[in-house]
């Protein structure tokens, strides 16, 4: 088709007639034209509007799935072998001292730990970025990347604490103990989790260090032992040093490693207090002196306390690299190491005979 230009002059003023195939097209004609033309880019615009929305649409479950994982995250998982542990130890303890164990009270206990342990985790992640501390070099860059924004942390943390008062709600109904003996337990630990960063901040002041070496030690330990037997006892008190021991080397390994950046933030902690060189003999102790309560119980008592030993051999390689000085992933190693040594731990109470270990 050929369009031509008509050499006379074109009635509307501004307008050029065309030659359609030897055709004349006049105003009408080309208004029409010019209104077709007008609408193809816009039906364009709109079949590429709606591949967007399809796009958009099709992004969005990715999307989710990425908040999700960053959730997940946010609550740093490979932390939870030190509240596993202990609810681990001390139902093991009640099913040797009782010579029963309940699985549902034993969920009910796990379960309402983890969601404490969680949502302290995620008050640590926003304080921490509050004050500061948190930087682009951290392990939690959770807040600093803005893979949450910080109403996410808090929102999520107050789930997990409302989750946690159902789940203890949940283990009274079903469980003998006391109410007031389960609150205090509960309760405490609960606190702990919380002003360990939030309210007076026990971290920043260096007494974080006694705040996780009870919660996640003998508290949870006691909880766990109390619900499975419907009654308090001492006994998970001891039982639960070796572990608490363990636990406390994840931590004391984070703040040494973290010793820099947290002196630039204005913030006191255990490992700060004591230099490079104490930090490192605390930490060894830490990793070594549980072996030796270990050794004193399967020489006393019964071998099969001996073992939690077979993990020796990853706390040798722990000692090397933080004497190294090579504190890269260090803390999780040392999470690794705490859960491998609780579970031989439980192991070994759960194999001993009847009334071989003392208080049981």
């Amino acid at each position: 088709m050929s369009f031509k230009v008509l050499p006379s002059a074109s009635p509307v003023p501004g307008v050029l007639l065309l030659r359609d195939g030897g055709a004349s097209m006049g105003p009408a004609d080309l208004v029409q034209k010019i209104s077709i033309s007008a609408e193809s880019p816009r039906g364009n615009e709109r079949n590429g509007s709606g591949s967007a929305l399809a796009g958009v649409d099709g992004a969005a479950p990715g999307r989710w799935r990425h908040k999700c994982a960053a959730y997940v995250l946010a609550l740093r998982p490979w932390s939870f072998s030190a509240s596993l542990t202990p609810v681990a130890l001390g139902s093991a303890l009640a099913y040797r001292a009782e010579g029963a164990l309940d699985p549902g009270l034993l969920v009910g206990s796990a379960v309402t730990v983890l969601a404490v342990h969680g949502a302290g985790n995620l008050v640590n992640t926003y304080y921490d970025f509050s004050k500061g501390i948190d930087h682009k070099k951290s392990d939690d860059r959770t807040l600093v990347d803005q893979i949450l924004e910080p109403q996410d942390v808090v929102r999520f943390g107050v789930f997990l604490y409302t989750v946690g008062c159902i789940c203890a709600a949940g283990l009274y109904a079903v469980s003998t103990l006391k109410l007031e003996h389960l609150a205090l337990i509960y309760f405490g630990g609960l606190s702990s989790s919380f002003l360990y960063t939030g309210g007076i901040g026990f971290k920043y002041v260096a007494l974080g260090d006694v705040v996780i070496l009870i919660t996640f030690g003998p508290l949870a330990v006691m909880f766990a032992h109390a619900v499975q037997v419907g009654y308090l006892s001492v006994s998970p008190l001891l039982y639960a040093v070796p572990l608490a021991l363990s636990t406390e080397a994840i931590l004391h390994s984070n703040n040494t490693r973290d010793m820099e950046s947290d002196r630039q933030a204005g913030i006191v902690t255990l490992a700060i207090l004591i230099g490079p060189t104490f930090s490192y003999v605390l930490y060894t102790v830490l990793l070594f002196l549980p072996y030796l309560i270990f050794c004193v119980l399967a020489t006393r008592y019964t071998i099969s306390m001996a073992l939690p030993l077979l993990t020796i051999p990853m706390a040798f390689s722990l000692e090397r690299q933080f004497r190294s000085q090579s504190f890269s992933k260090i803390p999780q190693r040392t999470a690794k190491l705490n859960l491998l040594l609780g579970l031989f731990y439980v192991f070994g109470i759960t194999l001993a005979p009847a009334g071989a270990l003392p208080k049981l």
